[in-house]
């Protein structure tokens, strides 16, 4: 999806989030359902040698760590085929039809609007870490330079795009009426009392945004793959607070799925510091590891789910 120029105002949002992340679900299924079962046969299968073949979705999976992680699970028997995603909207669709069995690059606000949007079921199997979400800016070296009237783009879909605006009024660029929400929309937005006009944009473009605007909110794979540094960015929220727990990013499979011992190895594998060594390097040491049990992120997520459809009933 391409941004929108530095000077349009972006669509007045809908308050309902039904169906956010639906609309790239019928090109999905053209684009990669053949594809992906003819790459990779049939979910979790198991060879002639005894191995089982498992498929996981992923938005960075030319990560180095990624590398490590396959030779891992390979040791353990576990054939690991990475299947690459574009962007957010593609790797829950794939995995709820079965063209993949695992994904990881979600964090669990982002699923509770995925399942309450599409009446998926898809449940998170382990925890990893929480990242930041840091505004960067490629005109200002600091927050305050912002002028006032300056445009500001952040993701578009409905949970980043949340967080987002948090992040801006956490930094005295916004006012959200109510003091905002993890489900705030750019609808709530106090344009008197805010210093800036805000632009979401697909998720992606964000970083293409930055010669044009004047900051931009950038999730934590698009800045690092863009070598942003983030040391450099001018505000970013807290991973270790309270307020991320919505932000916890899981292994996800189907509910069926959910209890299948090679899925919960390859999250213990992933944990194991070859792996996580790596990670932690890739994300230059702003990932927050965390470490819940399935039962505890499936609560969060039950709770989070409940709040995304009273808040698309409103």
């Amino acid at each position: 999806m391409s941004a929108r120029a530095a000077d349009e105002l972006p669509e007045k949002p809908r308050r309902s989030r039904r169906g956010l992340l639906v609309a790239g679900l019928a090109l999905v299924v053209v684009l990669i359902a053949g594809a992906v079962f003819a790459a990779f046969g049939t979910a979790g299968s198991d060879g002639a040698d005894g191995r089982i073949t498992v498929r996981i979705g992923a938005t960075d999976a030319s990560k180095e760590y990624w590398t490590t992680f396959r030779q891992l699970a390979a040791e353990h028997g576990i054939d690991l085929r990475t299947v690459a995603f574009s962007d957010y909207s593609q790797a829950n669709p794939a995995l709820a039809q079965g063209q993949i069995d695992v994904n990881l690059f979600q964090h669990l606000l982002f699923l509770a609007d995925h399942n309450a949007a599409t009446g998926d079921t898809l449940t998170p199997i382990g925890s990893t870490s929480v990242v930041p979400l840091n505004l960067y800016s490629r005109r200002h070296a600091d927050v305050a330079d912002i002028p006032a009237g300056g445009t500001v783009t952040i993701p578009n879909d409905a949970t980043n795009q949340a967080r987002a605006l948090l992040v801006l009024q956490q930094a005295g660029l916004i006012s959200l009426r109510g003091g905002g929400n993890p489900l705030s929309t750019v609808a709530e937005i106090d344009a008197a009392a805010s210093k800036v006009r805000v632009l979401p944009v697909d998720a992606a473009q964000t970083v293409a945004s930055l010669p044009s605007a004047d900051a931009a909110v950038v999730n934590n794979n698009y800045a690092l793959d863009a070598d942003l540094d983030p040391s450099r960015a001018l505000f970013g929220d807290d991973p270790a607070g309270p307020a991320a727990q919505p932000y916890t990013n899981v292994f996800v499979t189907r509910a069926e799925d959910a209890d299948d011992p090679t899925y919960a190895k390859l999250v213990e594998l992933y944990r194991d510091e070859r792996v996580a060594g790596q990670v932690a390097a890739d994300s230059r040491g702003t990932a927050v590891p965390v470490r819940r049990s399935p039962a505890e992120l499936r609560a969060i997520l039950a709770e989070l789910t409940d709040e995304v459809r009273a808040a698309g009933d409103r």
